[in-house]
């Protein structure tokens, strides 16, 4: 017990305790411990903050632009399915389920939304009328609407409405796949 007694005193001898303190904390002459001041932290602080309000925007438009890529591919590979059925069946699908792969959701959580117009009368003004438009309120496609709602998990017909500026769409019989806002 004495020889635990004598090395613990010992560990705390300054010359030790010199020896075993590492990394930022340094010894003054006099023995005391000298490490990070307040100023010094505050600094650091301001560094990261300044660093993460970079970064966090960036970031996060990363993110949706991932969204909206995954959202057009998704839309191209339903596309395939479609056409696949319709050279099957020489007929469009009435529902995306009808493809047997069940509920398709986007990548914001929503289901894909579609709308059979080859062979349907849509001869219906207004609210009836459900297919999509562009800015001069002419459809924009004469087969199917196919389309992901988008980040707000809304949408109207017309391109133009605020409601449908986020929805990535299908146009032009699928020769255009992308953003609304960009049609």
């Amino acid at each position: 017990m004495t020889r635990l007694k004598a090395l613990f005193l010992q560990l705390f001898q300054p010359e030790i305790r010199r020896a075993l303190i590492s990394g930022a904390a340094e010894y003054r002459r006099n023995g005391e411990l000298e490490g990070i001041t307040l100023m010094e932290l505050m600094i650091v602080m301001a560094i990261i903050g300044t660093l993460a309000t970079i970064a966090v925007p960036s970031y996060i438009s990363y993110k949706e632009k991932a969204r909206i890529a995954a959202a057009i591919a998704e839309i191209r590979i339903m596309e395939k399915q479609i056409k696949n059925y319709f050279i099957e069946k020489n007929d469009y699908p009435e529902n995306l389920s009808d493809l047997g792969k069940g509920i398709f959701i986007d990548p914001w959580g929503n289901p894909y939304r579609y709308l059979k117009i080859a062979g349907v009368d849509h001869s219906g003004k207004g609210k009836t009328d459900k297919r999509r438009k562009d800015h001069f309120m002419v459809p924009v496609n004469s087969d199917y609407d196919l389309y992901s709602m988008g980040r707000d998990g809304e949408s109207v017909a017309p391109f133009t409405a605020k409601k449908s500026q986020d929805d990535i769409v299908r146009a032009n019989d699928g020769q255009f796949v992308g953003l609304a806002s960009e049609y």
